[in-house]
């Protein structure tokens, strides 16, 4: 296909025009056509078809005529579909994507001769390499390599093989047909080089017969004339969908600023990979080199990256953007009111849905700000042309963009809700004319769709919380599912569960008390677990008062929605809510059974789930505004700190960057309305719950007390104590907040063990916010996690490590040698040496350690001189000689 801007229409060849199974129109238009050399040209008819060019189709009118080439990409190509030629780069764009072109000229179809490079002797009937040279000027790089007439004479075959001229030796590979050796002496003519362009693979579009299927596969209730005019609609506007996952539109019409004022840029250093991740860390930075979403950077901006690894065992690249998030000024564009919005759905009886295929890559950053998305993988600065995933900023751009696209419409043909795109309709032709004109608009913006996540002429769909249907807008039965489905209450702990939640919204029950006296009473203490009709009504009437008015309300946007979260052993649960007036009125519930593997979290793992699987269900609620977290456990205020995230966490701390929250910790008691969502009882027994009780058999009420007890070495009560302690307290804060190592001019004030626990700053790290050392031998072959002990531990530890059975007393070495396997304080040793000293029970069982001395006795002298005593005598008073000492000489004999 040849690109000519001096060709004003587009042409096609007859005979390809004639194999192509378009609208061949044969009357000839009324044009004429004349050649670069001035001579008239026939023109045949013209064709209505599909251009592909890069992963985009362009349907376009194109004249069929005797030409040369296959096809013409004229100018009235070009201009209708915003085509910009770049001759320096030599490539066309349109919509963000660079289509490379390839110049032919008379010099790159010129052949060349491939040289033996040295004198080779192939064997008979063997095939073999011979090592060749070019005797090409350079002009090309690759080529095929094929064999002269003067070497097939003599028997000898070349094989057509694409090769490097660039390369000092060509392999040529040769056959001898002969029943003789053949001799190739050096410099003689062994092969043919014919020039060949690059080869570019271009992405695997979807055609009309794999596209159509997947989005028309559930247009039920249509009859066969409604679903052929939605059948030409679609493949009008095929090029709107996305055909893979590199395939995304660029728009311009707005573009994401980062507002960050006068601070400083933020620099922060790569972080360590392994040496795997490191290689996929390059290849994604390639991927996306070549798709255009990067571009290499030379700011003073950097932020590290994360390899998250999903589920289905690929890997996710993400930029941890917290600490720019953290300076940069919020944009307060206002979203729209869900209350409006739904209101505007009436009376509407068509409705279909759309998503954009990623909806962030499609946004542009303007081009001051693109330094302060850099990121680096320890091989070179990059940042982003798109807007990427973690700005605290992009829900506001992505609302202000898709406003100004659909600017127009969204009072009659569609509504709009960040990403959520509705398209509505009273009749069928009034509902597809709407979805042409969101069409024309999306394509003027060159947007594109994820076909995949279209929903086409639906009777019901669920949008914004709701279900949107021809009989008006009704609650989605999603928000109180939590609560209608509760099971029925077997045994007192899933009862007091249920009161628990009752309890908690009990000021909107009118009459509670007397509604709930006969649930109560199963509860008490002597009393039998009796249901009756009675407790079965009562039951009904509480679940039925949780989800209607007042408990449950409509959501206001001018009011801040509170997210309450908790997690068990058994579930994890949240409640929505907003304050109105000065009573919290619910929006929605949420609760969730936990796998077997999900049981086996540590707590705060549990609790942090239990935040990440909530705010997922009520996305369309929290998406692009600020909210409030309440959750019981403390150690999650910490929860955006962590310094080097990494597996399941770090997938849950980028999946939340792109909220906007505030974490707010309350006392269990004052949690009981996510509490006991979190314990909702399973509807049916399931194996892990009936092989407990087959197991152990315990009272109900001893199976309560276990649970509700609280674990006092748990992260949570850990990480408490250490903040209590003031030689802690500094290094841990800082830790959390993943500051870099303070000066010592920072620590200078603190006590001296604080600056002896600062002077192992690069040995301390943070699990589960609780904050430990690692130890490792001299050469290196092992380690060892010693957590960083509270003074008020010191005295439990002790008694576990040596007054204890298992502890036995032992003496200092084996204690401190125990001790040191899994704690490390400040004064350790100390401490151990003195607590194994003052133990009664070693005092009691060790004898004196002092040697018995032995009796005076006489010494019997055998001659003088024998036995000499010396001493020094002094200090005295110095002599005019400056001496102040006399040495004493005595004979034990003498005397």
């Amino acid at each position: 296909m040849l690109v000519d801007t001096g060709a004003n229409v587009t042409l096609v060849r007859t005979d390809l025009a004639q194999k192509l199974k378009g609208n061949f129109i044969y009357t000839a238009p009324n044009i004429s056509l004349k050649t670069a050399t001035g001579e008239k040209a026939e023109i045949h008819g013209k064709l209505d078809a599909a251009i592909e060019c890069g992963s985009r189709k362009f349907q376009h009118k194109i004249y069929v005529a005797d030409i040369t080439d296959p096809c013409i990409l004229g100018l009235d190509f070009l201009q209708k579909f915003n085509f910009m030629v770049d001759l320096e780069r030599n490539e066309i764009r349109t919509g963000g994507e660079e289509i490379p072109l390839f110049s032919a000229s008379a010099e790159d179809s010129k052949l060349c001769s491939v040289l033996a490079k040295e004198k080779t002797i192939i064997p008979a009937r063997s095939e073999c390499l011979i090592q060749g040279v070019s005797e090409a000027s350079g002009k090309f790089r690759y080529a095929v390599t094929d064999f002269p007439s003067q070497v097939s004479q003599k028997g000898v075959l070349v094989a057509a093989t694409l090769v490097d001229l660039k390369k000092e030796a060509i392999p040529v590979r040769v056959l001898n047909l002969d029943h003789k050796p053949k001799t190739i002496d050096k410099g003689a003519v062994i092969a043919t080089c014919e020039p060949v362009v690059d080869i570019v693979a271009r992405p695997q579009g979807f055609s009309e017969s794999l596209r159509l299927p997947s989005i028309l596969e559930n247009l039920e209730g249509l009859n066969e004339e409604q679903r052929t005019a939605v059948k030409e609609l679609l493949q009008e506007f095929q090029n709107l969908f996305s055909t893979s996952d590199s395939d995304v539109g660029r728009c311009n019409m707005t573009q994401h600023r980062i507002n960050t004022g006068n601070h400083p840029p933020i620099k922060q250093y790569p972080r360590r990979l392994p040496l795997a991740k490191k290689e996929e860390a390059e290849r994604l930075v390639k991927e996306m080199v070549d798709n255009g979403i990067i571009e290499e950077s030379s700011g003073p901006w950097a932020s590290p990256i994360v390899l998250v690894k999903k589920k289905d065992g690929s890997t996710r690249f993400c930029v941890d953007y917290r600490k720019l998030n953290e300076i940069t000024i919020k944009d307060s564009y206002p979203l729209p009111r869900i209350d409006d919005t739904l209101d505007a759905l009436n009376g509407s009886q068509w409705f279909s849905t759309l998503d954009l295929k990623s909806g962030y890559w499609q946004v542009e950053i303007q081009p001051e700000d693109k330094e302060k998305t850099a990121f680096t993988t320890g091989q070179g600065l990059w940042q982003f042309k798109v807007m990427p995933f973690g700005l605290c900023n992009a829900p506001a751009t992505f609302e202000r963009l898709m406003e100004t696209v659909l600017r127009g419409l969204t009072s009659e043909a569609c509504l709009v809700y960040l990403d959520d795109i509705i398209i509505v309709g009273r009749t069928f032709q009034e509902h597809l004319n709407n979805i042409r004109k969101v069409f024309q608009r999306l394509q003027k913006a060159n947007l594109k769709l994820s076909p995949k996540k279209c929903r086409f002429f639906r009777k019901e769909v669920s949008y914004l919380g709701h279900i949107i249907s021809a009989d008006g807008v009704k609650t989605d039965p999603e928000k109180t599912k939590a609560v209608v489905d509760w099971p029925r209450p077997e045994t007192v702990h899933d009862l007091r569960s249920f009161l628990g939640l009752c309890t908690y919204y009990r000021r909107f029950v009118r009459n509670f008390s007397a509604i709930a006296r006969p649930l109560h009473k199963l509860t008490e203490a002597r009393s039998n677990f009796n249901w009756t009709e009675v407790c079965e009504k009562s039951f009904n009437s509480l679940k039925q008062a949780l989800t209607t008015s007042p408990v449950l309300t409509y959501p206001r946007t001018d009011k801040e929605f509170i997210l309450d979260t908790d997690a068990s052993n058994e579930g994890i649960g949240a409640v929505l809510s907003q304050k109105i007036g000065n009573e919290e009125c619910v929006i929605a519930y949420f609760s969730k059974s936990l796998g077997k593997p999900e049981r086996n979290y540590c707590v705060t793992r549990k609790e942090l789930l239990a935040i990440v699987k909530s705010i997922e269900h009520f996305h369309h609620y929290l998406y692009g505004r600020k909210f409030l977290l309440r959750t019981d456990h403390a150690s999650l205020r910490w929860l955006l700190n962590f310094r080097e995230p990494e597996g399941q966490i770090a997938r849950w701390i980028q999946r939340l960057q792109e909220y906007d929250f505030e974490i707010q910790h309350r006392k269990g008691t004052s949690h009981g309305n996510a509490d006991a969502l979190s314990r909702r009882p399973c509807k049916e027994n399931c194996k892990h719950c009936t092989n407990a009780e087959k197991k152990f058999g315990m009272e109900t009420d001893i199976s309560v007390k276990v649970l509700t007890t609280e674990d006092a070495w748990s992260s949570s009560e850990v990480q408490k104590a250490q903040l209590e302690d003031p030689a802690i307290r500094p290094i841990l804060e800082r830790k959390l907040n993943s500051e870099d190592r303070p000066s010592w001019q920072e620590i200078a004030p603190e006590s001296p063990a604080t600056k002896r626990y600062w002077a192992l700053w690069d040995s301390l790290h943070l699990k589960d916010g609780v904050l430990y050392r690692k130890w490792e031998n001299d050469d290196g072959s092992s380690c060892r996690w010693q957590l960083i002990l509270p003074k008020s531990r010191i005295q439990e530890v002790l008694r576990e490590t040596h007054d204890s059975a298992s502890g036995g007393h032992f003496g200092v070495m084996k204690t401190l040698s125990k001790t040191r396997e899994r704690f490390y304080w400040d004064r350790l040793r100390a401490d151990v040496e003195k607590w194994c000293r003052e133990c009664h029970a070693c005092g009691a069982r060790k004898g004196p350690k002092t040697r018995t001395k032995g009796r005076l006795q006489r010494y019997n002298v055998g001659a003088p001189f024998e036995r000499m005593a010396l001493d020094i005598l002094g200090p005295l008073p110095v002599t005019t000689k400056g001496n102040r000492y006399v040495l004493v000489l005595m004979d034990y004999f003498t005397k």
